[in-house]
């Protein structure tokens, strides 16, 4: 299933650089949250449903920007961010994904990423993952396997391009010596996994479709990410789609700072 998850994630993903390619920063409008939308989001979204829809009719998906199927009804479902990053996709710096997770439910109803296709139209990568089958990383070069870790002598941090907070700032210091880049969307989760970076902190809201299919893949590649209690993070679908605070980390190195600096 992940290399038809992927088929889908490419194909979505070039019908946002279509619309990429004459899009106007303007043209976008502000949904009930406040987050921005644009054509490019909900081309995406209707991309991906229909052609999951003949690939697992049977299985319900929820979707950023719609959902079919009732998620309480079946064991899985699939969790979908058309455009994870429209912020970056209107601001025209690449950092954006399509963002495609397939979940178990848990007996509490509680949800868990098995799958997770993770794609990068401008950059043309295509990070996939999962429970059973490793941790993969797709570009010009071919396929290749990934896992998370690095030997760097001081770790490097990814953050947000346009949610920076002082606690990030706080935290990072706090690690000491070591070295920043500012990345957008599940990229930088996905770049914990493939072992170019050694841990994404998040003190900021983000929903479940967001980091989800990312997750997959960090999981795949030998990394965790956790919640505020050091966790691994799981997923409400239906209730409350929100996260908690989360670390993506390569191993368990940072993991009692990062639960001191949840007061």
């Amino acid at each position: 299933m992940a290399f038809r998850l992927s088929m889908v994630a490419q194909k979505a993903g070039s019908e946002i650089m279509t619309v990429r390619e004459s899009f106007k920063p303007e043209e976008f409008e502000l949904k009930g949250d406040g987050s921005p939308v644009t054509v490019a989001d909900l081309r995406a979204h209707q991309i991906i449903e229909e052609a999951l829809s003949k690939i697992h009719p049977e299985i319900p998906i929820v979707s950023e920007e719609g959902s079919s199927g009732d998620p309480l009804s079946s064991e899985l479902c699939f969790l979908v961010d058309p455009l994870d990053g429209t912020k970056e996709f209107i601001r025209g710096n690449g950092m954006y994904t399509v963002n495609i997770a397939l979940m178990e439910r848990q007996d509490n109803s509680r949800w868990s990423p098995i799958l997770g296709v993770v794609h990068a139209p401008e950059f043309g990568i295509t990070w996939f993952g999962g429970r059973g089958i490793g941790a993969m990383r797709q570009d010009a070069g071919g396929i290749g396997e990934i896992s998370s870790g690095t030997n760097n002598s001081a770790p490097l941090i990814v953050g947000s391009v346009s949610h920076a907070s002082p606690r990030d700032q706080d935290f990072a210091e706090a690690v000491g010596e070591h070295v920043f880049e500012g990345v957008g969307s599940s990229m930088k989760i996905c770049r914990v996994a493939e072992g170019s970076a050694d841990m994404a902190p998040r003190f900021g809201t983000t929903s479940c479709w967001d980091t989800a299919a990312a997750h997959a893949v960090l999981n795949a590649a030998g990394g965790s990410l956790l919640g505020p209690d050091g966790e691994e993070l799981d997923y409400d679908l239906v209730e409350d789609i929100l996260n908690p605070w989360f670390l993506a980390t390569s191993d368990g190195k940072w993991v009692d700072l990062w639960i001191e600096h949840q007061v």
